[in-house]
């Protein structure tokens, strides 16, 4: 019911957005012609080559991946547009650990095999033969105390996963609003630490089944380096039951059967450790943002991003993963772009407002480049007028294979009540269906917030964020240029063009007159 209800809102919506359609701008269309399925087939062929090994974020493909764009925008005649430069550079960092065991009870233990952490949170640690003290849950507070008679001091704390529970099996303390498994965490760490503790370690039951994460568990994703914390919060160690038995001297899961019959009391349990090692060594890995800049004319202070990402996923398990739809189709569509717009510049029709074409990196890691561009906008976040984000727009996902002729529209109308009947009046010049279902605020894929234009939407900036939908080949190594829809891929770039130009030339900027989940 609820379903039929949504389509039925929908429908009416286009419906009503229909026949409200300003008439197209034609004036572009001579210009968008000029963004052929042939030029982005040969160009995505070449960003979604093997020489790119799969454009991961730091890595000599990405770098390849950036000349081979710098170049294009060269050749278009676009200005350099990160402060004279092609690129606006910047720094990610990896944390790595060099060496991590443990030696209790006669046995040693190997990071990533028999525990493990998050190498972000902690700091290298090394100490010889150590006490270790249970304090069950590890809770401290007026009505319950873990650690009532516990002194431990100088000592490494050994608590159990979860937290108390009454006669009926619910918390004794419900979480608050807003807190979560990971803080829930971190108030139990900052607690030992406030008692003394030099370290603390989690029985957990996912930690004997760490191996099968490989190599991954030994290193962090890429991240920017922020100001460290002055709080003391102890180094934290996830351990199997095996493991706490080892150090312990008896079987854990008795002592936790205990401790849950015990209410308020925790069990008595002491140990040692013989000896801990662990440390990490930090990458430094360079990346940029590319950025050419075509600046207009009577209203050049006023600036329109089109983006896409240029990185990828890189090699996995020896695979090269190309990434032809995610988004060397982007990318390749952006190239175009800023070719046809050139091409309108030298006839004498070129943009009132500056038009920024910028490819970031990073996005595959957490939209890194884009978040680096607005925290260090090189044009003014104020005078910026919206973003239009193309992340694939090569391929047709499940949902389209009977009418491919389509196009998912996101977050036109979240900030700003005039973008979508440009979009709409826009796609009068290509004849595309407009598909606004993941623009629904109860989309379980949260698609709006997963590419680098939500990174300007945070900032109030309008945005549409132009989509295929998902494929089986997605992430994958089967995502290659030979299963790019070309003519889909043509169509597609020029709705984005003839919004663009719109958007660019139109007399009054944008209203920023919503705030739409």
């Amino acid at each position: 019911m609820k379903s039929i209800t949504l389509l039925a809102g929908l429908l009416a919506g286009t419906v009503t957005a229909c026949a409200q359609l300003a008439a197209p701008n034609t004036a572009a269309v001579p210009f968008a012609a000029g963004i052929t399925a042939p030029d982005l087939k040969k160009n995505l062929y070449i960003v979604a080559g093997n020489d790119m090994e799969g454009r991961e974020t730091g890595t000599p493909g990405q770098y390849k991946a950036a000349k081979f764009i710098i170049g294009k925008f060269e050749r278009a005649g676009l200005q350099p547009a990160a402060d004279g430069k092609w690129e606006q550079p910047f720094s990610l960092f990896q944390d790595t650990i060099t060496s991590g065991t443990i030696q209790a009870g006669g046995k040693s233990f190997t990071f990533g095999q028999d525990y493990y952490n998050s190498l972000r949170d902690n700091k290298s640690q090394s100490f010889a033969q150590t006490a270790v003290v249970f304090a069950g849950y590890g809770i401290s507070n007026e009505q319950y105390d873990s650690y009532k008679g516990l002194d431990v001091t100088d000592k490494i704390v050994l608590l159990a996963e979860g937290e108390p529970r009454n006669a009926e099996g619910k918390p004794l303390f419900p979480r608050t609003e807003g807190q979560t498994t990971l803080s829930a965490l971190r108030d139990k760490l900052r607690t030992a630490g406030g008692k003394g503790a030099k370290a603390v370690f989690i029985v957990s039951s996912n930690a004997a089944q760490i191996a099968r994460a490989g190599n991954r568990v030994r290193r962090t994703g890429l991240y920017f380096q922020e100001m460290t914390t002055m709080e003391y919060i102890p180094n934290s160690y996830f351990i199997s039951p095996d493991m706490a038995a080892a150090i312990l001297g008896k079987p854990f899961t008795t002592l936790d059967a205990e401790l849950k019959k015990a209410g308020s009391a925790t069990p008595a349990a002491t140990g040692a450790i013989s000896s801990l090692e662990f440390k990490k060594g930090t990458l430094e890995v360079k990346s940029s943002n590319v950025m050419g800049i075509l600046p207009g004319t009577d209203k050049k202070d006023e600036y329109l991003f089109i983006t896409a990402h240029y990185d990828h996923i890189g090699i996995i398990n020896g695979k090269i993963h190309p990434g032809a739809d995610d988004d060397g189709s982007g990318t390749v569509a952006v190239i175009a772009m800023a070719e046809a717009f050139m091409k309108a510049k030298k006839a004498g029709k070129g943009p009132r407002r500056s038009i920024v074409f910028m490819t970031v990196s990073g996005e595959e890691k957490g939209l890194l480049g884009s978040r680096y561009y607005t925290e260090h906008p090189v044009y003014p976040l104020a005078n910026t007028v919206a973003d239009l984000n193309i992340d694939m727009i090569g391929r047709i996902d499940k949902e389209h294979e009977s009418d491919s002729n389509y196009v998912y529209i996101i977050g036109d109308n979240k900030l700003s009540s005039d973008l979508r009947p440009i979009s709409e009046a826009a796609n009068q010049n290509v004849g595309l269906t407009l598909d606004y279902k993941y623009n629904d605020p109860d989309d379980p894929n949260r698609f709006y917030y997963r590419s680098d234009h939500y990174m300007f939407a945070q900032h109030k900036i309008p945005i549409i964020f132009y989509f295929n939908g998902v494929h089986p080949d997605y992430h994958g190594a089967g995502d290659t240029p030979d299963k790019i829809s070309y003519g889909l891929l043509e169509k597609r770039a020029r709705l984005v063009f003839h919004t663009a130009w719109e958007i660019a030339n139109r007399e009054d900027r944008l209203k920023v007159d919503r705030n739409e989940r």
